[in-house]
């Protein structure tokens, strides 16, 4: 696996502006993510539990080790108040070394 390979992003949404800024702020904290980037709001439009719906969300880009997407997604799971929440892993196949190096430092644990 090249140095590029061994990062992803991590996309997911939520219902309002405070869910995200908390999640965001306990991935960080438990260093499972070096940055979280919270934009919205964004308006999605899906189909759930056989009704079309059209609500604002804001998305979260997260930033991380690949090492780490099983743990991601298991705070995930315990943090998020959706039933089904969004959470789509996206390889890094290219980077600076240097912001690649820094979110492996940030999500070490040291």
């Amino acid at each position: 696996m090249s140095a590029t390979e061994q990062h992803v992003r991590i996309e997911t949404t939520t219902a309002s502006a405070q869910d995200a800024k908390g999640l965001a702020q306990e991935l960080v904290s438990r260093r499972l993510v070096a940055c979280a980037q919270i934009l919205g709001p964004i308006r999605s439009v899906y189909r759930w539990e056989g009704a079309v719906h059209d609500d604002e969300e804001h998305l979260l880009v997260l930033k991380t080790r690949a090492a780490l997407v099983d743990d991601v997604k298991a705070a995930v799971d315990e943090l998020h108040p959706y039933d089904v929440p969004e959470l789509v892993v996206v390889a890094v196949t290219d980077g600076s070394p240097a912001y690649l190096d820094w979110i492996d430092a940030q999500t070490s644990g040291a």
